[in-house]
């Protein structure tokens, strides 16, 4: 017989404890805040699965012992006959074939590789931007005849993140992440991507633009997307939207959602980090309110609890009270003024506490904790095209045409990498975002200026000076040259 299938969503437009990101909560779009999303807006699917299945799978990896820990949990009718096989391939060679016996519903197993021992052929196997090895897995659900009862393909990758001193290590190496803020959204599907070539191809060009990471800001992001960014190679900060008001209920629904996501994503191993809050979103009184500090640190500790295995930044921005990266978000469009504040001789973590930026926030409320941490500028830029012909469109700066934008965008990089103690950066934005029109890319995805040409500026690479690449050295050449003559000037 037909059966219908009714699926009841609660979307109140206006509420301000319901986690909505960059959702407005005003009839119009204003300012940083963007058209409501309304509906079923991620992936949908419908599947046949047998009365006892697999219904989750946890991958976690270990460097240290080159091995990889599996939790698998069964759903459906429970039974007491039922083992797991693992199967594990990379690049069509076999890595390990076991099977495990399942206990109330579980599987929890450490699956040691053979270790190749010389560097050479570790590194073939390890997870990263520029290698992003994936291993392949099919895992089979066998009941006491032998039979096969469900089965699962999916993947996993050997790698290791986290921080050491003020550098954010990746495979034991300190990495400096070069960022770009993702705010997932298309100009005529909202946050809903046109289809699965989009999202792959979003991928694909924050990595020809010579980035090598993304954060994906103020959206769970799609499944797929962060299918492609495992395949591709390209790290990511899982992000939480924002709620807007503090209260118990905004507390529930934010704790609850953001549990659901970490646990959702957590085996993707292009998830480099998470961040709960973003610049106090939520939190509106958090230097003076012991119960806001507390449920910063709370998520923070909320989220080491359900995954130990990644940096943690419990409000980016400012304001920071529990965290494993101070992130900052400034922005200044005179690179010098940056060079000063962040690299200047007597700069240092501590002085944070006193400093605030313009926009009146204090950037470490707990500096004694925070001494140690590495620090990255999570947003700046922001440069916008004064030529874009709408009124409504703005940027925190703005340049009067491609070239002058490819300038400044220049003399912004050369600053930030000049500061050694920074550990990375993300760079606003992407691709224009209805009003706020100061991406790299337009809204459809057409470049500002030439690709090839953000890439070198973004990875900091001034080529030899031999046919159409001549330009863009001069280019480079001249942004050193004018955040130099700046210098003098200010100086």
């Amino acid at each position: 017989p037909a059966q219908t299938l009714v699926v009841r969503a609660e979307d109140i437009p206006n509420d301000l404890t319901q986690p909505r990101g960059k959702q407005d909560w005003q009839l119009n779009a204003h300012s940083i805040w963007y058209p409501r999303t309304t509906g079923i807006w991620q992936t949908v699917w419908l599947e046949i699965v047998p009365e006892t299945s697999i219904g989750f799978l946890r991958w976690t990896p270990s460097l240290q012992h080159w091995a990889l820990s599996v939790e698998v949990r069964l759903a459906g009718v429970p039974r007491d006959d039922l083992r797991v096989r693992i199967e594990l391939e990379a690049d069509g060679k076999l890595l390990s074939r076991d099977t495990y016996a399942v206990i109330s519903g579980e599987v929890h197993r450490g699956i040691v590789l053979s270790d190749p021992g010389i560097d050479d052929y570790r590194n073939e196997l390890l997870w990263s931007p520029s290698h992003p090895t994936l291993i392949e897995a099919r895992l089979e659900l066998i009941d006491g005849r032998g039979e096969i009862v469900d089965d699962v393909y999916s993947y996993t990758a050997l790698r290791s993140i986290g921080v050491q001193g003020n550098r954010f290590v990746l495979n034991g190496r300190p990495l400096l992440l070069r960022m770009v803020l993702d705010q997932g959204y298309w100009p005529d599907t909202g946050l809903t991507p046109p289809d699965d070539d989009a999202v792959r191809r979003d991928v694909e060009l924050i990595k020809a633009m010579g980035f090598n990471g993304a954060r994906c800001h103020q959206r769970v992001a799609d499944p797929r997307y962060l299918y492609w960014a495992d395949r591709l190679g390209l790290l990511v900060w899982g992000e939480m939207p924002s709620a807007y008001r503090f209260s118990k209920r905004s507390i529930m629904r934010v704790t609850r959602e953001w549990t659901e996501v970490v646990e959702r994503d957590v085996s993707h191993p292009c998830i480099v980090a998470w961040v709960p809050l973003n610049e106090s979103w939520g939190v509106p009184d958090l230097p003076d309110t012991p119960a806001q500090r507390h449920y910063v640190q709370a998520l923070y500790h909320l989220t080491k609890t359900i995954d130990p295995t990644r940096p943690v930044i419990g409000n980016d921005g400012w304001e920071s009270v529990a965290t494993d990266i101070i992130g900052i978000h400034d922005y200044d469009s005179k690179p010098r003024r940056m060079v000063e504040r962040y690299g200047g001789p007597d700069f240092s973590i501590a002085r944070l506490a006193e400093q605030e930026r313009p926009q009146g926030r204090i950037l470490v409320l707990e500096p004694e904790s925070h001494l140690k941490k590495p620090l990255m500028l999570t947003e700046f830029g922001g440069i916008a095209l004064s030529n874009s012909g709408d009124a409504k469109s703005w940027g925190y700066s703005e340049a009067r045409d491609a070239d002058e934008l490819a300038d400044r965008y220049a003399m912004l990089l050369a600053a930030v990498r000049s500061l050694h103690l920074i550990a990375g950066f993300c760079y606003t934005q992407f691709a224009d975002t209805y009003q706020e029109a100061n991406g790299l890319l337009y809204a459809d995805r057409t470049p500002k200026f030439p690709i090839e040409e953000i890439a070198l500026i973004t990875a900091g690479e001034i080529p030899d000076a031999t046919g159409g690449e001549t330009k863009w050295r001069e280019r480079l050449m001249q942004a050193q040259a004018k955040l130099s003559e700046e210098d003098q000037r200010i100086g």
